[in-house]
């Protein structure tokens, strides 16, 4: 398995390099809309958190497949023999995320984060328990609690074929690596939708001045949802005209969002729950309103090594080092803001797709730009 983990690597590295090339050209901040007043990290991604990586592998083929497979990763290490604490918090829950109960119960996370599509959960999952069994030190597990969240891309995704096998899970693996993030039709976000528009994968961070902790909190979102598209608190969707429920097609509104919340924070499952709800509140900020058939998940991790878990000990009680409640805040907002830019890049990034049962629009961004200057919220340089 390792093997074929190092063998995809070079192939997918150099894939991604040139989906991070277009997907990073014309950031929304980078044009003048800032979301919310905190400071992002170098890279305005997850992966400002230290430590962690993202990979993706993506499916395009013709106009019936447009699906994919993203994967976090909160260290480098061995993740079942050094777990980090993990909340889930479920928003709306119409979705099937794989692995949510022995969360609830133990607070830690032991296998990498998986994000794909609703069909492809089991096999994402079996290959999340192939990667784990086979690392070195596993060779005794027997009991493997693989995270695997998703949400439905068959509009655009012919997903009743089940195109996405155990090797694209592992080639997304394989990819992983920290930097840039590749955004918009990559990985879990290849065939989503969101307000009406392309959506799919976003990313975006916060750092805390060091009088606050100096703690980094980044978002990694797939979007597929509806709502009344909102940019930093201007009607975007009202203005082009595209919301749901004009015309009583309820269906408009319906979907999934899957949003993962990393920081170095020292936090346990307590107050990485806190944590995790602040996020579902930047969705609410971008206009989404977590419709009957949405999905919208929350899945929290701290990364900070004072509060991992190793899987064997020594004694029975250990002492991690805990940020206190009171220190909280500042967390909070750096979530919300987080996540909300984070949607808003998945739909930048996204481009027109033409699919397995219909066509969807990339978000005109030339024109929201246009909106957003008429409100007098597009900063100039």
């Amino acid at each position: 398995m390792v093997m074929r983990l190092y063998f995809h690597c070079l192939l997918a590295l150099s894939f991604a390099l040139i989906q991070y090339q277009n997907s990073y050209a014309q950031r929304p901040r980078e044009l003048g809309i800032r979301i919310g007043v905190m400071q992002p990290g170098s890279q305005n991604a997850i992966t400002d958190v230290p430590g962690t990586t993202v990979g993706h592998h993506t499916l395009h083929q013709g106009t019936q497949v447009h699906t994919g497979v993203t994967v976090l990763f909160p260290h480098t290490g061995n993740l079942y023999q050094e777990k980090v604490p993990v909340a889930i918090y479920i928003g709306n829950g119409y979705g099937k995320l794989m692995g949510i109960s022995q969360v609830q119960e133990l607070g830690t996370l032991e296998t990498p984060i998986v994000l794909t599509n609703t069909i492809s959960v089991p096999t994402a999952a079996n290959g999340l328990i192939s990667y784990t069994l086979d690392l070195p030190g596993n060779e005794q597990v027997r009991s493997v609690n693989a995270v695997v969240g998703e949400t439905n891309d068959g509009y655009l995704n012919d997903i009743r074929a089940r195109h996405i096998t155990e090797e694209h899970v592992l080639q997304a693996m394989a990819a992983a690596h920290p930097g840039p993030v590749a955004e918009g039709n990559v990985g879990a976000g290849a065939g989503t939708v969101a307000f009406g528009f392309k959506g799919g994968i976003g990313t975006a961070s916060r750092v805390l001045p060091e009088s606050l902790g100096g703690f980094t909190v980044g978002v990694l979102v797939q979007t597929n949802f509806g709502g009344v598209l909102t940019i930093g608190g201007v009607p975007v969707g009202e203005a082009l005209g595209k919301y749901p429920y004009q015309k009583a097609i309820l269906e408009q509104a319906d979907g999934s969002c899957m949003m993962v919340v990393f920081t170095d924070a020292p936090l346990d499952a307590r107050n990485l729950e806190r944590v995790a709800k602040r996020a579902f509140m930047g969705l609410a900020r971008t206009g989404g309103i977590a419709s009957n058939g949405s999905g919208d998940y929350v899945i929290a991790v701290s990364t900070a090594e004072s509060v991992r878990v190793p899987h064997n000990m020594e004694e029975p009680t250990y002492s991690p080092t805990l940020l206190h409640n009171d220190a909280m805040s500042p967390l909070f907002m750096a979530t919300i803001e987080a996540t909300e830019e984070a949607i808003i890049n998945s739909l930048w990034a996204a481009e027109t797709v033409e699919g397995h049962r219909g066509t969807m629009e990339a978000l005109p961004t030339e024109e929201v730009l246009r909106i957003m200057k008429e409100y007098n919220r597009l900063e100039k340089e």
